[in-house]
């Protein structure tokens, strides 16, 4: 048996903050088995989550040190969960924060210099784990899937309802795996121009009316048409969702429900291709009681939210996990699922 003390670090694009979680992984009889042992999350100050949400602003020289910045941020915030709760990881393992991704064009950028995490920490730190799969014709997204794979096989979908709703199956005994649609990347910027971080269990969506026009517009995007591989960024919502939200003579309230109606229909429309199935829901977006409801009521699915450990720490667990594949060479990046031209090992590990 291998076992091995790692920690992971994740920035979604809702700039809720930064996720750590410290799991430990065991590799026994062919078989992987985990435990999310400590994790928190640090909410961004207000001057972080300015920094990183003008990023795509950025030119050249600004971003480099944006990245050497937040890379230093990140090893400070690693290293004193590390001296708090006095825990020796072997490794760390880390996201980043995305600033631009754009596949189709061969981009994808996340920031946050593993060379500053590795100073701060003298830890064995991985990242970087999409650019490879992009130079390898892949979408770079999503790569929570081999996770999905390995640790929660008991489970016929996984979604993670985070900035964007992802989902995760086996098919024909591959894994498929794509980006459904957005989620709290839209209903957090709706709420920001009410004064508000986010619309605590849908209150604000259900006194909302749904608004037919506004819904047939956004299911006819043509995203939603397209096979996978596919994955969605901030850059499509910028250009497709906000202007159908902008135009729309129509209450904010109304605007909440139209696109929670949309989001729940989405979803849906993937899971219930077969009956009685179990789908197991994390992220931020488990907790929003009213877009549960609107799900549970569209679907003839098993749906099962886990522990709030697991709802808030399974995308951290699992880029822990990345990292410990990383450090073990082995395939961390499926193929059939972002459409890169093979399986691979990706990402950086960097030693002292």
């Amino acid at each position: 048996m291998r076992k091995y003390d790692t920690i992971g670090m994740m920035s979604g694009t809702s700039l809720d903050g930064l996720d750590i979680a410290y799991c430990t992984f065991q590799f026994e009889n062919s078989e992987w088995s985990f435990e999310i042992k400590i994790a928190e999350t640090i909410p961004y100050s207000a001057t972080w989550k300015e920094r990183l949400k003008n990023a795509p602003e950025l030119e050249g020289q600004e971003l480099k040190d944006l990245n050497k910045a937040y890379g230093y941020y990140l090893g400070f915030e690693c290293r004193r969960f590390i001296e708090n709760h006095r825990i020796k990881p072997e490794l760390i393992a880390s996201h980043g924060h995305t600033v631009f991704h754009e596949p189709d064009k061969g981009i994808s950028l996340q920031i946050g210099d593993g060379f500053e995490i590795l100073k701060q920490t003298g830890i064995a730190t991985s990242f970087d784990f999409r650019t490879q799969d992009v130079k390898l014709g892949g979408q770079g997204a999503p790569l929570v899937p081999i996770g999905d794979h390995l640790l929660f096989s008991e489970y016929d979908y996984c979604i993670n309802l985070g900035g964007f709703a992802n989902i995760s199956f086996e098919k024909n005994n591959q894994r498929i795996a794509f980006d459904i649609c957005p989620v709290n990347i839209v209903i957090n910027e709706l709420c920001a121009g009410l004064g508000f971080l986010f619309d605590k269990d849908g209150t604000i969506a259900e006194t909302g009316k749904i608004h037919t026009g506004l819904l047939d517009q956004l299911n006819k995007l043509n995203y939603y048409t397209l096979s996978p591989p596919k994955s969605l960024g901030k850059e499509w919502v910028i250009h497709n969702i906000n202007p159908l939200l902008n135009h729309a003579n129509i209450s904010i309230e109304d605007k909440f429900r139209t696109f929670y109606e949309h989001c729940s229909s989405q979803i849906c429309k993937i899971i219930d291709q077969t009956n009685n199935q179990k789908t197991l829901f994390t992220g931020g977006g488990a907790y929003n009681n009213f877009l549960m409801k609107l799900i549970k009521s569209q679907t003839t699915n098993n749906i099962i939210i886990p522990s709030n450990f697991l709802i808030e720490y399974k995308e951290a667990m699992i880029f822990a996990f990345l990292g410990v594949l990383k450090l073990r060479n082995e395939i961390n990046c499926l193929a059939s699922v972002t459409g890169a031209i093979n399986d691979h090992s990706s990402g950086i590990i960097l030693k002292l």
